[in-house]
């Protein structure tokens, strides 16, 4: 498991399938739309390595909806990892979900 994300682990994956597993082990399919980095600091790691901060923009289908959570998250070509995954509420295209790391 992934347990220290930096936005270098996201930023070639714009596009893809994410599954993020729901309480009843439904996976709910995440296409990710975004990744938003910023010039700030973040936190250090376990390593002592620092991270930018940054966030992670998903769209997800119109049901089922996630709601506010920690999810296990799985991609084809990543280890599994942990979101806290927020609702933004859908835009033309379907419901929105953000995961923000500072």
């Amino acid at each position: 498991m992934i347990e220290w994300l930096t936005d270098e682990h996201f930023g070639s994956r714009v596009g893809e399938r994410f599954d993020a597993m729901a309480g009843d082990g439904v996976a709910v399919v995440l296409e990710l739309v975004e990744v938003v980095t910023s010039d700030e600091p973040g936190g250090r790691g376990p390593d002592g390595q620092e991270r930018t901060q940054f966030s992670l923009l998903f769209r997800g289908p119109l049901s089922p909806a996630l709601g506010q959570g920690t999810y296990d998250v799985r991609h084809a070509e990543l280890e599994d990892f942990v979101l806290f995954l927020v609702p933004l509420g859908p835009d033309a295209d379907g419901p929105r979900y953000e995961a923000s790391f500072a």
